[in-house]
């Protein structure tokens, strides 16, 4: 596994920091306080999200509302992407689930859960939380944590780490299982019925036989009550036919009565119809008689508008009319006739003052004698005309108001004629209605009556077919068939409950044969298993010192090639000695052993950096399969000093640590990150982090 790149998003100092991280040697370096710690907090939260305490303040940048962190690493021939986030509510600060998210190729393969996570990248990568901050990340100040607890603690937790502690557990487990297998044993060979399994035996035996008998007189019963069964089926369902005949026998009786009340019914129905029907025939014709005598009249009003020359189908509203336009044209000849007259007047007075006078009755002009001649006599003949005008007047005007008092006349006669003909019309076509309807109802009534009369006939001839002593005798047979039934069922239950009884003995004795049984191969297994616990105890007691012992002596040739990778040639030899506690005793090459706490702060430095190379390598080769091809180291060169040439060989050591596919470490020593092969600088401007590639 290889970290590609990291991008660190309102984490601790950083506000929005992307890092790219090479295979080998990767160093970033700066001043105290600049946020290169930050960027392995950083890795150990994005790839399990478990706060390294109680809570995430010391991850999340103060005063932000959240923050985010992803990871591309390439593993195999595959590379990955992670997204994880933080979100602040209130005082608390949370992962969000909602970001997490765990991309293959860019194809996402777990999200949301955390579970999911671990899941697939313990599956990839062999990593788990405890592995990783235990071997994979070297925490500042913890890279002398092994060296300085006591040997008990050492071998305690380090045979955890191993899986060694495994064996001690598995010891005490398959202790308390074996004083179980033993307990158990002693149980059945107390147990009863494993001491008397034969008799158990032939008790069952003796039951088996008895329930074959048994199971033969059933069959024997059995047919018997088949056949009662059936004589009783048969006896039920010839005296089900005849109740259910004499059921039907007596509906048609009530059916009986019922259709002769409905014909007296029918009868009464249709002489009272005939009665209706006379009587509204009479009715009919007097009124048909009435509205003959009305149209008459209506017809004798209607030719007096054919005397006086208007169009007898008139209605009455054009009749009115009309009546209107004849006063209108009575009054306009009125009109004239007086005004003729005036004229007539006013020409004698003209004439009669042209007599006596010589002067024009208009102008005042004097007249000569033709000229008064002529006047007078043109005076005169328009009066003898406006005369004949006034009798021609008068005879239209006559003509007219005889017109109109003749039309008068008809109008007021035919004005209640008509309403009362329409509405003698209407009595007239609803009485034929009803008539019709009576008529309908009468035929209908007859049908029915004549209907009811065959069902009469056809249900007297059903209720004559049944016969009562067919009935009884039928009955009688039931009974007897009915006895003989109960008398075979009663005898059949109870040689069944017989057989019951029996049955459920016969299934306690097999159930207790096969559980004596069951306890006899289980005795058996039991004894078998004792000696298999007793073998695997033995083992385990063996078997961790000797893996124990392969592990010290492979830990310490690494420490050992680790330690001389780092002094070199320039400083002392270190010879490194562990025992079976994976306590590391320091020789020189007088051949003085000294114990880790007397040696300086520059060896304690490199012998620890040596141990934890080789526990690593040891403890991921045996969880995982494979060896340590990551490690984060957090200001590893603690205690040591340039002037002794230590920072510079622990520079070296790292940077020829081929096994170790991607080394990534933290420190503030310009002379260490001169060695890297990568190096990245920290700095922090304005409060925020930045990071610049020097090489």
């Amino acid at each position: 596994m290889r970290v590609k790149s990291l991008q660190l998003e309102k984490i601790r100092s950083h506000s929005k920091t992307t890092i790219p991280f090479t295979r080998g040697f990767n160093c970033l370096v700066g001043g105290l306080g600049r946020g290169k710690s930050s960027v392995l907090y950083a890795i150990d939260f994005v790839l399990f999200g478990d706060p390294l305490g109680r809570s995430y303040g010391y991850l999340l940048r103060e005063g932000a509302d959240g923050g985010k962190v992803t990871a591309t690493f390439v593993h195999g021939e595959k590379t990955y992407t992670l997204h994880r986030a933080l979100r602040r509510h209130g005082k608390g600060i949370s992962q969000d689930m909602e970001q997490l998210k765990f991309y293959e190729n860019g194809k996402l393969i777990a999200s949301v859960k955390n579970e999911a996570v671990a899941e697939q990248l313990k599956a990839l990568t062999g990593l788990d939380k405890n592995l990783f901050r235990e071997v994979v990340w070297v925490r500042q100040e913890h890279l002398k944590e092994l060296l300085d607890v006591t040997p008990r603690q050492r071998q305690t937790k380090l045979d955890q780490l191993f899986g060694l502690s495994d064996y001690e557990v598995a010891w005490s487990v398959l202790a308390q299982f074996q004083r179980d297998y033993k307990v158990e044993k002693e149980v059945y060979e107390r147990d009863a019925d494993v001491v008397g399994v034969d008799r158990l035996q032939a008790e069952y035996n003796k039951t088996v036989e008895e329930f074959s008998s048994i199971e033969n007189q059933i069959q024997d019963l059995g047919e018997n009550l088949t056949q009662a069964e059936s004589t009783l089926k048969e006896a039920a369902s010839r005296l089900e036919s005849l109740e259910e005949l004499r059921k039907q026998t007596e509906a048609l009786r009530g059916m009986e009565i019922q259709l002769q009340t409905n014909i007296a019914n029918i009868e009464d129905t249709s002489a009272r119809l005939v009665n209706e029907i006379e009587m509204k025939k009479t009715l009919v014709h007097d009124l048909e008689e009435r509205l003959k005598t009305m149209e008459t009249q209506e017809k004798s009003q209607r030719n007096k508008l054919k005397e006086v020359k208007l169009g007898p189908d008139q209605t009455i509203e054009e009749l009115r009319r009309y009546l209107f336009t004849v006063g209108n044209q009575i009054t306009s000849i009125a009109g004239e006739q007086e005004a003729t007259k005036r004229e007539i007047v006013t020409s004698q007075n003209r004439i009669s003052s042209l007599t006596t006078e010589n002067k024009c009755p208009l102008c005042l002009q004097n007249l000569t004698g033709d000229y008064k001649k002529g006047l007078l006599e043109r005076l005169q003949e328009e009066n003898v005309e406006r005369e004949k005008k006034l009798s021609e007047l008068q005879k239209n005007l006559d003509e007219l108001e005889t017109l109109h008092s003749t039309v008068n006349l008809v109008v007021s006669n035919l004005q209640p004629l008509i309403p009362r003909i329409e509405d003698m019309k209407r009595r007239v076509s609803e009485e034929q209605e009803t008539l019709k309807k009576l008529s309908a109802e009468s035929e209908n009534a007859q049908q029915q009556e004549k209907k009811l009369r065959s069902q009469l006939t056809a249900t007297r001839a059903e209720i004559a077919k049944f016969d009562v002593t067919e009935l009884e005798t039928a009955r009688k047979l039931r009974d007897a068939a009915f006895e003989k039934y109960s008398a075979t069922k009663s005898s059949l239950e109870t040689i069944e409950r017989r057989k019951d009884d029996i049955a459920l003995r016969m299934d306690d004795l097999k159930e207790r044969l096969d559980h004596a049984q069951q306890k006899i191969e289980r005795m058996g297994k039991i004894g078998k298993l004792l000696e298999i616990v007793d073998s695997i105890r033995g083992a385990y007691r063996s078997i961790q010192p000797k893996l124990r012992s392969e592990f010290v002596t492979y830990l310490e040739r690494t420490v050992q090639q680790q330690i001389d990778s780092l002094v070199g040639d320039t400083g002392p030899a270190l010879i490194v000695k562990i025992d079976e506690t994976y306590t590391p005793l320091v020789s020189s090459e007088e051949g003085y052993e000294r114990e880790v706490s007397n040696l300086s702060g520059g060896e304690r430095t490199l012998l620890a950096f040596a141990y934890r190379i080789g526990l690593g390598q040891l403890i991921m080769q045996s969880r995982t399969g494979h060896g340590l091809y990551m490690l984060l180291l957090d200001e590893p060169t603690e205690s040591l000093g340039r002037e002794d040439g230590s920072v510079d060989r622990l520079a070296e050591a790292i940077s020829r640590l081929k096994a170790i596919e991607q080394i990534i470490a933290v420190t503030h020593s310009e002379a260490f990150a001169e060695k890297a092969e990568h190096v990245i600088r920290v700095e922090k401007e304005a409060g925020a982090s930045r990071v610049f590639i020097e090489k």
